[in-house]
């Protein structure tokens, strides 16, 4: 179980990841959630900033 966080996110970065979960979501047979999606992209951002 995570952490709970608020943010407020950009309206055009809730499009692009709500694509993202759609896209997800036509090649699986389960529920994907909004929470999940979000932090496989914020993984794979934070893959790049390695210190």
């Amino acid at each position: 179980m995570g952490i709970r966080v608020t943010v407020v996110l950009d309206e055009s970065n809730v499009e692009k990841l709500r694509g993202i979960q759609a896209k997800m979501l036509r090649g699986s047979t389960k529920s994907i959630s909004f929470s999940y999606v979000l932090n496989r992209v914020t993984e794979e951002g934070l893959r790049k900033f390695k210190p």
